[in-house]
């Protein structure tokens, strides 16, 4: 994971609200520091033991049985997630590193985002982890919006972050991908990692093929995401693996203010739910 880029606010006054924030304003009290976990695996996940290949011939026929009846925890996994969200209104998914602390500027651009679009009407969808997922959600709490977080089940413990008011528990990625999406109108990424990286070209690659329409994607970093993008335009585009309009799907800001502007103007926020 790269270093998170300098504070991107310049003289933006609705920004200013929440950055020049001293503790003792706060409302809430303050989340020790919180780090994505490092440490060795402590137990084997459900999206584990479902993607296992290593099975020897004793052991398929009762792996072919148990898939069968993991279908039914899977729909259980869609039900719960279109119930729970289905009423939330308008929302935008944010998604960034778990790694960022907050003492880091993008840590606090971030929050200015999110307060900045659930002002604007948006509830806020994270993977309610630490970083920029934590950072998100204190953001939405912070204007009074729903404030959604779509935690996922990995080989440490890692629980939703205090800033999370509708909390949702997944154990399988794609499930929650799907929710990410759906109940959305758009995505904002901040620096991140793979995990980020793959919500970016999971929309992508939906937009690309007119799985979803009207559906805007911000990268907020114009340093950390620079190289990438001229990596897509120099050897994707430029060898014919891309068509030359698909770099300009994304928009590049370094200012909450231009998140907001940009996805009022993208985004229809009255109307029919988009389906996948």
């Amino acid at each position: 994971m790269s270093e998170a880029p300098e504070s991107p606010h310049g003289g933006e006054a609705e920004a200013e609200s929440t950055l020049g924030r001293e503790p003792e304003e706060e409302n809430r009290a303050s989340p020790e520091p919180r780090r994505a976990p490092t440490r060795e695996p402590e137990h084997e996940t459900e999206d584990e033991r479902f993607l296992r290949s290593d099975l020897t011939e004793e052991d398929r026929p009762s792996a072919m049985a148990a898939d069968s009846w993991r279908v039914f925890r899977i729909m259980g996994e869609f039900v719960e997630g279109f119930q729970t969200l289905s009423n939330m209104g308008p929302a935008i998914s944010i998604f960034g590193s778990a790694r960022v602390l907050p003492s880091e500027p993008i840590y606090e651009a971030c929050r200015a985002t999110a307060e900045l679009l659930g002002k604007e009407g948006f509830a806020i969808i994270t993977g309610g982890g630490p970083g920029i997922m934590e950072a998100a959600n204190r953001g939405a709490r912070d204007a009074g919006a729903p404030s959604i977080g779509c935690n996922i089940e990995l080989p440490f413990e890692q629980g939703s972050n205090p800033y999370v008011d509708v909390g949702i528990d997944f154990r399988y990625f794609f499930v929650r991908k799907t929710m990410f999406v759906k109940y959305a109108q758009g995505f904002v990424i901040f620096p991140g990692g793979y995990g980020t990286m793959d919500e970016l070209f999971e929309a992508l690659t939906l937009i690309q093929t007119n799985k979803v329409h009207d559906f805007p994607v911000v990268l907020f970093g114009s340093d950390y995401w620079g190289g990438l993008l001229e990596w897509l335009r120099g050897t994707m585009k430029a060898t014919g693996k891309i068509s030359p309009g698909d770099v300009g799907m994304m928009f590049v800001t370094d200012e909450p203010s231009e998140v907001v502007r940009h996805l009022r103007e993208h985004t229809p926020i009255q109307g029919a739910r988009r389906g996948i």
